[in-house]
């Protein structure tokens, strides 16, 4: 069984695990504490109970989506590589959403490097649309960032 929790202080090691092997660069640990206690913003973990569909580690995933006004920015999603194609980033989406829609977001954006195949589909089966490019937006190593964009039903066109 899987659940999502808010993220705590305690749980930052396993997520700088988890960080360091899916994004590039990684953010700091004080980066990341920061975050815990930030009232702006959900930083949220998947945790597992070890059952027989879930690795017996306890936090599988995390996501940290902040307020911008009536917008949201999807900082970061990443999963534990033994716990992909499970259902954890699909769990942490919708708990993205949820939290988008509690505060009446607009819509949500998010930058993702252009090689990343897996995440920009991930990105689209949740609705999101490639919107621009940013040249060299990523170091180590240099790349392009596609920013992503998902309006919601509250969008007041203009």
């Amino acid at each position: 069984m899987m659940y999502i929790t808010a993220a705590a202080e305690e749980d930052l090691p396993r997520i700088l695990e988890i960080e360091r092997e899916a994004i590039s660069p990684p953010w700091t640990e004080g980066a990341l504490l920061s975050e815990v206690y930030r009232t702006d913003s959900l930083f949220a973990v998947c945790q597992g109970d070890g059952s027989p569909d879930t690795p017996p580690t306890s936090t599988l995933g995390f996501v940290i989506l902040r307020l911008a006004g009536d917008e949201g920015e999807l900082f970061q999603i990443a999963v534990d590589k033994a716990a992909r194609r499970q259902g954890v980033a699909d769990l942490l989406m919708d708990a993205a959403f949820n939290y988008a829609s509690e505060n009446a977001l607009a819509s949500v954006y998010l930058e993702v490097r252009k090689n990343n195949e897996a995440a920009i589909s991930l990105y689209e089966k949740h609705g999101f649309v490639a919107v621009r490019r940013r040249r060299d937006y990523y170091s180590d190593p240099i790349e392009d960032a596609v920013v992503m964009l998902k309006n919601f039903e509250n969008t007041e066109v203009l």
